[in-house]
């Protein structure tokens, strides 16, 4: 992800002679955009990748096990409160040096279950453990079980690595990434990986395997400009981006696969630029098989782009699409697992559209998780999201769909185990 000024990573970046604010999270869209309704499939809602690139049906506990007794996450499931149900499918921003007590009311009052660390810091990891205790400290017991929050952060390297400090080790760019032994690579990822573990961090907003052509690189703002990617050749990015979800995975952190389709063909940053466009990304081309990759690797989320790619749905942004989440990600691809958007807080390319109808549209297009930077629009979206349940029984059964991902994806990384 690639945020606008004054969000999780204020990056000064000199582009042709002219200092920019670049952020991490994604980057490009074209604002706009309208759900085509409510309905999506939920008949494979339980599958997801496990933490090792297996698929399985039983990733509702750590160890991979349906819990004694009957599924952990259909017992927490059902234990749940509509609007805990709801705030299960949102991610909000915390700062990273440390919650302010706005940041954590917003938490508990919309049961948000997940988090996003905002801004650099250098205060290292003992730093961040006390920050991620904090926002835990939010977290709700649901039918005896205590469902913990999943915390986020864009722990890219290079210029998006936005915890540092003491017990972190500062990360090379992807392109760098890119060139090391595969070997190499994926160790060095655990390594990364157990440092955010220990400091409570469960999933990281990373790798970026979108695949910017060498020409492009100087002009693509959100990934080639500062150096995001990890070859110029789907085959290498596919390759590299896969060694390092597997060694986050065997550290025990979720990885998270962006900006599907692709961000790798446009120039505007949809952080900063409305109406940004990709004309050559196609369902059937060889630019999403490095999603197909990091999927078979073990990938647990996928982010979708804020950007209108013509040439699969012409009318919408793809994180409006359910010709992108669900024919093209779900149905195509075959990915059973959390689909989150791109930040649909301060982003431009979003900022026609009310706070609410972003959420609704999403989620209606076959979205599971509402990323969010900006936690004034919290309260709007998760009432629309309420208001639409109580009126909509189809989106109602395909909310329930999107928690129990989730929640299995929660389970897989430690934060939800339900006593025998």
């Amino acid at each position: 992800m690639s945020r606008a000024a004054g969000l999780k990573s204020r990056l000064i970046v000199l582009l042709l002679g002219t200092a920019i604010t670049a952020t991490a999270c994604g980057g490009g869209g074209s604002a706009g955009g309208s759900s085509s309704g409510s309905t999506r499939s939920t008949a494979t809602s339980e599958r997801s990748p496990s933490p090792t690139g297996a698929d399985s049906t039983a990733a509702e506990s750590p160890s991979g096990t349906a819990a004694t007794g009957g599924s952990c996450v259909s017992r927490v499931l059902a234990g749940m409160t509509t609007a805990q149900r709801v705030g299960q499918l949102f991610m909000s921003a915390v700062s990273s040096s440390g919650p302010t007590a706005t940041e954590l009311d917003v938490l508990r009052r919309n049961h948000v279950g997940s988090v996003i660390l905002m801004g650099h810091t250098t205060k290292g990891a003992d730093g961040v453990k006390t920050v991620t205790q904090r926002v835990q400290s939010t977290a709700p017991k649901v039918a005896g079980t205590q469902v913990g929050m999943l915390v986020s952060a864009d722990q890219e390297g290079g210029q998006i690595q936005v915890l540092a400090g003491p017990g972190f080790s500062t990360m090379p760019s992807a392109v760098t990434q890119g060139s090391r032994p595969t070997a190499q690579l994926q160790q060095d990822a655990t390594q990364w990986g157990h440092q955010l573990k220990g400091a409570g961090v469960g999933l990281n907003l990373a790798p970026v395997v979108d695949v910017v052509p060498a020409d492009q690189t100087s002009v693509n703002q959100p990934i080639g400009v500062l150096s995001r990617e990890y070859g110029h050749a789907p085959a290498t990015v596919a390759r590299q981006s896969s060694a390092f979800v597997r060694g986050m995975g065997k550290a025990g952190v979720l990885t998270t696969l962006k900006h599907f389709p692709s961000l790798g063909h446009v120039r505007g940053n949809t952080d900063f630029s409305a109406n940004v466009t990709d004309d050559v990304t196609t369902a059937d081309g060889e630019f999403i098989d490095t999603y197909r990759a990091g999927i078979r690797a073990g990938a647990r989320f996928v982010m979708i782009a804020l950007v209108t790619y013509t040439k699969i749905d012409s009318h919408q942004l793809a994180v409006f699409s359910p010709k992108v989440l669900q024919t093209l990600l779900r149905d195509n691809v075959g990915f059973h697992g959390v689909v989150i958007s791109d930040d649909m807080g301060k982003a431009v390319a979003v900022q026609s559209v009310p706070a609410g109808r972003r959420a609704t549209n999403f989620l209606s297009s076959g979205g599971d998780m509402v990323l969010t930077v900006d936690p004034s629009t919290v309260n709007a979206m998760t009432a629309a999201v309420l208001a639409k349940v109580k009126s909509d029984a189809a989106f109602r059964k395909s909310m329930d769909a999107s928690v129990r991902r989730v929640l299995a994806a929660k389970a897989a990384a430690g934060l939800l185990s339900c006593p025998s």
